[in-house]
């Protein structure tokens, strides 16, 4: 895309709707070129245009991508009438009306989060028959043992309508009657590590996502912080 109107850019490069970008065009919020326009209509290069909106500037980007450590007590959704959403974490000059998360974390699980608006990524990664890892560390209230992971490796079942995949149970460590471990799984059903381990009369504790497919939870981000992929994030995301 080189050419549109400067109106649509903005409402598709930020969370606000046309008719408030138009409000603010017309009040003196944006500049093209460090020159204030008026004209919601005006035409801009995106390829070449410097825009800025509240003194901030406005790039185009088709897709965006950003990794965020979500913390517990945050739903992942786009809106929720109750609780923080993993979209109100972002700050205005990233927040856009067509970010989601590509998957959700249950609100009492933290860890990885992919934000994007590219929709047949989230597609590929989280479709069963792709197969793509992701990778939880949980504490368990109960003794976890190697008969256990030979289980959560030849899949068994929950219940009628639930019978898992083959995962990958590590032990890391015991102490008294908890288990630390790691589990990968290629699914996604709802609370379902929660529900593996349930199966065995055994309660998930914590529970944080630290990778899926090749992309692996930054430790510099705290709960709650996020940030851009980087170029090759992205495309080791597309080759899974």
């Amino acid at each position: 895309m080189s050419s549109i109107r400067l109106d649509r850019f903005l409402s598709d490069m930020t969370s606000y709707s046309r008719s408030d970008i138009k409000k603010y065009i017309r009040s003196g919020d944006v500049t093209v070129n460090d020159f204030p326009v008026y004209d919601p209509s005006v035409k801009i290069n995106t390829e070449a245009d410097a825009v800025s909106f509240k003194n901030c500037e406005i790039k185009y980007n088709k897709y965006l991508y950003f990794m965020l450590n979500k913390p517990k007590g945050v739903v992942s959704a786009t809106r929720d009438d109750l609780h923080r959403t993993c979209l109100d974490l972002l700050s205005d000059g990233d927040r856009r009306k067509d970010l989601f998360p590509a998957g959700r974390l249950d609100i009492d699980t933290e860890g990885l989060l992919l934000i994007t608006n590219d929709g047949p990524l989230s597609h590929n990664l989280l479709s069963p028959s792709h197969h793509v890892d992701k990778t939880y560390l949980a504490l368990i209230q109960g003794f976890v043992d190697e008969n256990m992971a030979y289980d959560f490796a030849t899949g068994f079942k929950i219940d009628d309508e639930f019978t898992t995949l083959p995962s990958k149970l590590r032990i890391l460590s015991h102490e008294d009657q908890f288990t630390e471990v790691s589990v990968t799984i290629h699914e996604g059903r709802f609370h379902q590590i929660k529900r593996m381990f349930g199966a065995f009369d055994m309660k998930v504790l914590s529970l944080k996502r630290i990778s899926m497919g090749a992309l692996e939870l930054d430790p510099d981000l705290k709960p709650g912080e996020y940030r851009r992929l980087t170029a090759d994030e992205v495309t080791s995301l597309k080759e899974v």
